[in-house]
């Protein structure tokens, strides 16, 4: 038995692919991904689900209300049974009335030591110009629960990354990336879906 999970994506999707490629090496063991999620349509992150034959779906934020939009994702998340739901790059904030209904199924990736450069308006490439600006000697990343505050659920692991003389917010993106993200969020969802699969039983 495994832990069927879901990705919700904006974007292109290079946390997804970590989490595939960890799944292909056996990294994550305990869990797959049942179904992928996005708030807009045309972006790689679906090309990379079809690839896997994933099955994946376009749920528009623009085109709906906060409670319409939440209410077919959730639709989606029954249909597929699903156990945890990791938001890789995934630009919407879920309200209460979302979050409570999965407690602790719900993690995050955010690119920043939290409480460090996050909340709102800190996502993407701007994260890493903050962190520049800052002086900071060390930045990382974090993967946390989510709850309806932006980047305010508990935090479950941080992998520090060291900041260089001469980065740019670019260079300290892809460094964040490969050091922290494609390592941690994988790391953490096989930690959840080992927990989740133990429950089951």
């Amino acid at each position: 038995m495994k832990a069927k999970i879901a990705v919700l994506v904006s974007g292109g999707g290079t946390n997804l692919q970590a989490l595939i490629d960890s799944i292909k090496k056996g990294i994550i063991h305990d869990g797959e991904i049942a179904v992928v999620i996005s708030s807009k349509d045309s972006v790689y992150a679906l090309t990379r689900a079809d690839n896997y034959g994933i099955p994946r779906f376009v749920i528009k934020r623009k085109d709906n209300t906060q409670s319409e939009f939440e209410t077919a994702i959730i639709e989606i998340l029954r249909k597929f049974d699903i156990d945890l739901i990791v938001l890789a790059g995934f630009l919407c904030v879920f309200s209460e009335n979302f979050t409570k209904l999965y407690t602790d199924r719900i993690i995050n990736v955010h690119p920043s030591l939290i409480p460090k450069f996050c909340g709102k308006g800190f996502y993407g490439i701007g994260v890493h110009e903050q962190v520049l600006k800052s002086g900071d000697k060390y930045t990382g990343a974090t993967v946390h629960y989510v709850n309806e505050i932006t980047d305010g659920g508990k935090i479950i692991m941080q992998k520090k990354v060291r900041v260089k003389k001469n980065d740019t917010a670019n260079s300290l993106q892809k460094r964040v990336m490969e050091k922290a993200e494609w390592k941690l969020l994988p790391k953490v969802t096989q930690k959840l879906c080992a927990e989740i699969v133990k429950g089951k039983n």
